[in-house]
């Protein structure tokens, strides 16, 4: 019976990836529609309780299936970083050191705003990295997707992927209109670990500055794979701990949750 429930599940998300890859991605001026975001809100719209598509325990279920996946993506991140080491010993302390803008813009900016709207533990999935699917996969791994810092991690990976693209390409639309940054520091701004992002991002930059697209695309897409590449490790060993810190410290919050086995 467990069996044929979980085929049900299986089928269902067959279906809803092939649904999604048939409507491809989507060009909406600077904004870009990727499958993903498809899959997001079909898979939303089949969970509806009203619906009856599957029930809470198929949910719970399906819940269980997302490390893993995640632990696959990871496998294939992680064969991608040999090929590339010498790129990224290249590349020059500029791309390296941007991670740590993407750390500290978590931290300093949204950890504060989850504090003050109330959020609990989950503030710690949500405000530790930009909580794409690599960062998915380390709080899974670590806390469990069902735990405080699981629904953070998955609230922040949906919002991401929803309004993501829509806010970096307003974002660096209007940062590059200003003209106070070098548009090979804006390429580099826009490779934050996301494809849709990205492409959102440069989109908007070559828009200002159609003559150099080219630098621009290549600037970004290598900032993008360093951000993918390092930001695993900057996430797990340097972000993580410290955004857990930060949160107890100023909360007072310090039980222990129970770990993913």
């Amino acid at each position: 019976m467990q069996n044929l429930a979980n085929m049900k599940i299986h089928i269902l998300a067959i279906i809803i990836v092939v649904i999604a890859e048939l409507i491809g991605v989507q060009r909406f001026g600077l904004v870009v529609m990727l499958p993903l975001l498809y899959a997001l809100v079909l898979g939303g719209i089949c969970s509806w309780p009203s619906f009856h598509f599957v029930s809470t325990k198929q949910m719970d279920r399906s819940a269980k299936f997302m490390p893993i996946a995640m632990l696959v993506l990871i496998a294939k991140i992680g064969l991608d970083i040999g090929p590339n080491l010498s790129m990224l010993l290249n590349s020059g302390w500029a791309l390296i050191m941007q991670e740590f803008g993407h750390f500290f813009g978590t931290l300093i900016f949204g950890l504060p705003v989850a504090l003050l709207v109330k959020m609990k533990r989950e503030a710690i999935g949500a405000c530790y990295s930009i909580d794409r699917e690599a960062n998915v996969a380390i709080i899974g791994e670590k806390y469990g997707l069902d735990s405080a810092e699981g629904r953070g991690v998955m609230g922040m990976y949906i919002c991401g992927t929803v309004f993501g693209a829509l806010w970096i390409s307003l974002l660096a639309g209007i940062i590059s209109q200003m003209d106070i940054f070098h548009p090979h520091a804006l390429a580099m701004g826009a490779g934050i670990g996301s494809a849709s992002m990205m492409a959102a991002g440069v989109g908007s930059i070559v828009a200002s500055y159609p003559e150099e697209a080219e630098v621009i695309q290549a600037y970004a897409a290598a900032a993008n794979l360093m951000t993918s590449i390092l930001g695993i490790y900057f996430a797990l060993f340097v972000s993580l701990p410290v955004t857990v810190k930060v949160y107890e410290f100023f909360t007072g919050d310090k039980r222990e949750e129970p770990q993913k086995a």
